[in-house]
């Protein structure tokens, strides 16, 4: 065996031990997502409960299949939400062979506060933007039209008002991580700034009815979530830069 064949070989190894590895993290991520699945399909009464606790009426289904994608709906979110930190955790073990030893304690730290983060956003959702956009549309009716929602419809409504919201509030988060790759930078944020505000806005407007103040209660904390982003994208940025700078003195 030539040395050319000796090198592509070892190669080959490497690369099939990375696909497995990979295919094991997957499998592990599918595991996590289905046992949280089970167990939101055993869950979907108490979960049915306690978001139609506050419900003045009775939420109506159009036919039996509906039964079915309100379970399926509920059990897929809960699962996605629970799944989501240990997608991170196994991401996390397929990279750390790559990693050094101060690299692994500091990325680990990404773990926790992606869970955090994404519940914060959950409860911001659903207590402050979910109640207000809902009192607001439940007013416009009132005195008009005798409520009567379908349970699709009602739990679409929840998900697309609350849901976004706990993937906004990682946009810190994952700044400050690819500011740590070196892909962004606080400069390039600053820069694109005027252009992220606008998007932002017109993100406020899609999730929430034509009303200004509403527009405003939905668009300013995303504007706040950007700043947060850029304070803490810089924060990245400097110890990183320091530490170039210590390894460039050695």
């Amino acid at each position: 065996m030539t040395q050319d064949e000796q090198t592509y070989t070892g190669e080959e190894m490497e690369v099939m031990e990375h696909v497995g590895e990979l295919r094991k993290r997957l499998l592990w991520i599918l595991f996590f997502f289905v046992a949280f699945f089970a167990a939101g399909l055993v869950l979907v009464e108490d979960i049915y409960t306690f978001f139609t606790r506050n419900l003045d009426f009775q939420l109506v289904v159009l036919s039996p299949w509906e039964i079915m994608w309100i379970h399926i709906m509920v059990a897929t979110v809960i699962a996605i939400s629970a799944t989501l930190p240990f997608f991170c955790f196994q991401a996390w073990l397929f990279v750390r062979p790559g990693l050094t030893s101060k690299e692994r304690k500091v990325t680990l730290i990404y773990v926790p506060a992606v869970l955090l983060l994404f519940i914060g956003g959950l409860l911001f959702g659903y207590f402050v933007i979910q109640e207000l956009i809902f009192g607001f549309l439940m007013s416009l009716g009132e005195g008009m039209f005798e409520n009567m929602f379908t349970a699709d419809k009602y739990f679409r409504f929840l998900i697309s008002t609350t849901l976004p919201f706990a993937f906004f509030f990682e946009v810190p988060l994952i700044a400050m991580f690819l500011t740590s790759l070196g892909i962004i930078d606080p400069g390039k944020m600053k820069k694109v700034r005027k252009y992220a505000y606008l998007v932002l806005v017109i993100l406020g407007t899609m999730l929430s009815p034509p009303d200004f103040i509403l527009q405003l209660f939905v668009a300013v904390p995303l504007i706040v979530l950007y700043e947060v982003a850029v304070v803490m994208s810089q924060l990245v940025y400097k110890r990183k830069i320091a530490k170039e700078e210590e390894l460039a003195v050695e």
